[in-house]
């Protein structure tokens, strides 16, 4: 997918902290592009939680300006991650999750394919053909992380939101970050207004699960 792509360039300018709370853009993207795509009114309680969590992210990049590449790299993922997930949503109602994933994961690879001979010759690599190790933690990383993955989302998508889905995302920097702290000592580059952001992008995460829950029980009734 395009948007993984992006994501992993960001991590590469950055670091894994940057690149994962750049991700919590998805849902504040899905605020205002869902409506705009499936013509509905704009949901004012969707937007406000996305400026929230835009607040978060805000006070989090004011910590350092050094990652400013990553960053930029972190926000165009999240941007075309939004427009996955949107499209998905409208997919999943006509289409078996499994099949469209196929579909999307072959024109994934046949695309890397074709631009591989393009990247290679900007950024020259000693080793093309990866070590034992590496096809390990790539086929770890493809089929549980990307396609597992894939298939779970486009499957919750048949009875949540994209904006309730993209939101849950935002607490991938938790044990995201937490991974990178403790195999990457990463704590030494992250203040208190790092910590301070994700505080208040796990509230907004919250919110949502509390406000969805009120939302499904008052349906019941």
């Amino acid at each position: 997918m395009p948007f993984t792509g992006f994501f992993y360039a960001s991590i590469k300018y950055s670091n894994v902290s940057v690149g994962v709370v750049c991700y919590c853009l998805t849902s504040f993207f899905t605020a205002f592009l869902s409506p705009l795509i499936n013509k509905k009114p704009f949901n004012i309680t969707e937007l406000l939680l996305s400026m929230l969590t835009l607040a978060g992210i805000g006070l989090i990049f004011h910590f350092d300006t050094s990652f400013r590449t990553g960053i930029i790299l972190g926000v165009i993922s999240s941007f075309l991650a939004s427009l996955y997930t949107i499209l998905n949503e409208r997919l999943v109602k006509k289409y078996d999750s499994t099949v469209m994933n196929l579909y999307q994961m072959l024109a994934g690879s046949v695309a890397l394919i074709l631009a591989s001979p393009l990247y290679l010759y900007f950024f020259p690599s000693k080793t093309i053909i990866p070590g034992t190790l590496d096809i390990i933690y790539l086929l770890l990383l493809s089929l549980f992380c990307t396609v597992g993955l894939y298939v779970m989302v486009a499957e919750v998508l048949r009875k949540m939101s994209a904006f309730t889905v993209n939101l849950t995302f935002n607490l991938e920097p938790v044990y995201s970050i937490l991974l990178a702290i403790i195999l990457f000592n990463e704590s030494r580059q992250l203040n208190l207004s790092f910590y301070a952001g994700l505080l208040i992008i796990i509230i907004s995460v919250i919110l949502q699960a509390g406000l969805s829950r009120r939302k499904r029980a008052g349906a019941d009734l």
